[in-house]
């Protein structure tokens, strides 16, 4: 086990969060600032899927009905809960849908001018996986006529990759990927998209 103040992740392979909160109105905009600051306070270099799911759970009524009751709502939560004290350590030392293992340099000391988190508390980048989600929900948005992203849109961005972190998570909970895809989309849980 590597201690906390040692970080694993691969900055290079991330997206910058450059002109992420575009086409997203208030309340997603603080899912976004709330994943962000949810990947500073557990260590991650990146913000990847389950920080983005796990923010939206919170701020988001729609995307809590979505993912079903009470039961599945509460197990969703505990693992996601597990994931900042602990269960997502493995998680640092990967980049989210790469599947290899990539070791980086622990940040820079604290007053050196290089604040782990970036010039504005923030991780400084997006997981692949999570850039392509935020894009996704956006295309959503854009394809309802909309001209701001809501938490359906982010939810069914953040389920489309099978290696994204919140599928793992999400299925761990019991809940069905490929239902809860369906179900958002419209479609009966058995269709193919």
């Amino acid at each position: 086990m590597h201690p906390r103040t040692a970080r694993w992740s691969a900055p290079e392979q991330g997206l910058p969060h450059t002109d992420d909160d575009a086409g997203l109105g208030a309340e997603l905009a603080a899912v976004v600032a709330g994943a962000r600051r949810r990947a500073v306070r557990d260590g991650d270099r990146q913000t990847d899927t389950a920080h983005l799911l796990h923010s939206l759970l919170e701020q988001d009524a729609e995307v809590r009905a979505a993912v079903g009751g009470a039961p599945r709502l509460t197990r969703l939560l505990g693992y996601l809960v597990q994931r900042s004290i602990g269960y997502g350590l493995r998680w640092q030392r990967v980049v989210e849908g790469a599947g290899v293992l990539t070791a980086v340099p622990a940040p820079a000391p604290q007053g050196s001018g290089r604040a782990a988190g970036g010039a504005h508390g923030d991780t400084g980048h997006w997981s692949p996986v999570a850039a392509a989600a935020l894009e996704e929900a956006r295309r959503r948005a854009r394809r309802r006529g909309a001209a701001q992203v809501c938490g359906t849109d982010l939810l069914a961005g953040l389920v489309l990759d099978p290696r994204s972190r919140a599928v793992e998570v999400l299925e761990r909970a019991g809940i069905r990927t490929r239902e809860l895809s369906a179900r958002l989309d419209g479609r009966a849980p058995d269709a193919r998209p």
